[in-house]
């Protein structure tokens, strides 16, 4: 993967060419005065870096063309000012950096977005939300090992794509992959397609056939919708996962199997357990490592990236010119909730590319019920509450209703966050873990008596340190603290520990130079003097 650097500013664009290739990435340099967009064509770059003159009309439209063909594009500015910054994000900039630039965060910042998209290329992930983010880095720790992964997640979020991610990433990439929607096999026949049958087992088998787990011996087996597995097959499902080992149906030799099961659910397989219809035991063994994928709904700022993507698909596939997207659409689309998330909005952009008019697709041109906010609260069109009324008052009736629809949604959403809060101190306070003198900082976690950073992004082991502060410490010192553990955690990588602490990483090695600089201390703890977490 390439890194194409323009020479508008040459001094940092020569520094920058230098380090990136002294870090092992291919670049390629062009002046101002060369055709860009040839050399893009010739080199087909990942990222690319223009130095200056980010607001020229030809570089605008370069960015706008960089974006459909799924380039990610970074830029120097001349003025800090966080408007035009705001506005240049707008236009698709990844990362936006003021001069006087520092090579060292702009080589960093360009080497984590490709890696970003080379895991983007590999897994079919696409997106740069924070939500997505940390799915991907969840893919990369689970794939190397071969235990038992459960990802839940709503329909259309794309829990076979996960699946198929952590395949791929796996050292059973060249063995196969089997996925197998257990929820719409009915219970007659779902026995015999998961574990095989013998000859005459039942009426109709008339020859000995291989279930899905011996195809899949050696790789990966995909259970989709595996909370609508009945009772008595759960049970043996359960003895196949503990014993590695099966019996065809009709059979009796035991079968040893080398599988890697990956499980999905579009509702909380807990909650199963509790109404009584999912066995508890299977559940323990399925939950051994979680993925939550989060709704289209929770990722909005990946809406566009998707929709561009989806977009070259399809005009590819059906050899049709796309004339664009106005900006108004694409807000109209972002806006919108999408209930069937990524499912259906790949629907709804394969069809726009189909009919698309000629021209560039305006607001107006987006179906109704997409366009219109108020409708995406209710499950059904809003027309049929109202039948009867007309003229004003069903209007009036109408807007009511959706009012009261969504008061309810930000109350329910409220006393969900109250509770997970609630709940969260009631442990703290029963386990007696925290002292009084001890806070938490927002984000941190807790274990076994100490406060660890890394909430959101799962890591293999606990940091046995505490993190102590005193009610009055004034924040810099307590971010200060956040920082130095989350630093130790690491083992000194500053990557790691923006990506826990969730703060940029240009903002991690601007706070480090301050904290530096203000105590004369460094906050880097050499890797000899920290034991592996």
């Amino acid at each position: 993967m390439k890194v194409l650097i323009t020479l508008t500013d040459v001094e940092p664009a020569v520094r920058l060419n230098a380090s990136l290739e002294s870090s092992g990435v291919e670049t390629v340099v062009v002046s101002p005065l060369d055709d860009v967009r040839s050399a893009l064509r010739r080199d087909r770059p990942a990222v690319v870096v223009l130095t200056g003159g980010l607001l020229d009309a030809h570089n605008v439209a370069l960015v706008r063309d960089l974006l459909w063909e799924g380039v990610a594009v970074v830029g120097f500015t001349d003025v800090t000012d966080p408007v035009i910054e705001g506005r240049l994000r707008s236009l698709g900039f990844s990362e936006v950096y003021p001069k006087p630039v520092v090579i060292d965060e702009v080589a960093a910042g360009v080497r984590r977005l490709l890696e970003r998209q080379q895991l983007s290329r590999e897994t079919g992930l696409i997106g740069e939300s924070d939500a997505i983010r940390a799915v991907l880095v969840q893919v990369e720790q689970i794939a190397p090992v071969s235990s038992t992964v459960l990802i839940e997640g709503e329909s259309g979020t794309g829990k076979e794509l996960v699946a198929r991610a952590i395949h791929q990433l796996s050292p059973r990439r060249n063995k196969p992959f089997i996925a197998v929607n257990v929820g719409a096999l009915p219970e007659s026949l779902l026995e015999s397609e998961l574990f095989g049958h013998e000859k005459g087992a039942f009426t109709g088998a008339a020859e000995r056939r291989l279930g899905r787990f011996e195809l899949a011996h050696g790789g990966t087996i995909f259970l989709d919708e595996i909370g609508e597995v009945q009772q008595s097959t759960q049970v043996k499902l359960l003895r196949v996962l503990e014993q590695r080992e099966l019996t065809r149906v009709g059979g009796t030799t035991t079968i040893p199997v080398d599988v890697r099961v990956v499980a999905a659910t579009n509702a909380p397989l807990r909650e199963g357990v509790e109404r009584g219809v999912f066995r508890a035991d299977l559940f323990y063994r399925l939950n051994v490592l979680r993925i939550y994928l989060p709704p289209l709904r929770e990722r909005k700022p990946d809406i566009p990236m998707l929709v561009r993507r989806f977009v070259g698909e399809f005009s590819q596939r059906h050899d049709r010119p796309f004339h664009g997207i106005s900006a108004d659409a694409m807000q109209v689309l972002t806006d919108y909730s999408w209930p069937g998330n990524i499912r259906e909005l790949r629907n709804l952009i394969e069809s726009m590319v189909v009919l698309a008019p000629g021209r560039e697709i305006g607001a107006e041109d987006i179906p109704h019920p997409i366009r219109d906010a108020g409708s995406r609260l209710l499950p059904v069109p809003i027309g049929s509450v109202v039948r009867g009324q007309s003229g004003s008052d069903g209007r009036e009736l109408e807007f009511i209703l959706r009012s009261l629809v969504e008061l309810k949604l930000n109350v329910e959403d409220l006393r969900r966050r109250m509770d997970d809060v609630s709940a969260a101190s009631a442990r703290v306070t029963a386990e007696g873990w925290i002292g009084d003198s001890t806070m938490v900082v927002p984000g941190a976690q807790v274990a076994r008596g100490v406060v660890t950073p890394g909430a959101i992004l799962p890591h293999s082991g606990w940091m046995e340190e505490e993190v102590r502060m005193r009610p009055g410490m004034p924040m810099s010192q307590i971010e200060r603290l956040a920082i130095e553990a989350t630093l130790r955690f690491t083992r000194g990588n500053r990557r790691k520990a923006a990506e826990i602490l969730q703060i940029g990483e240009r903002t991690m090695y601007r706070k480090i130079r301050e904290y530096e600089a203000e105590s004369g201390v460094p906050l880097i703890v050499d890797e000899d003097e920290v034991s592996e977490p």
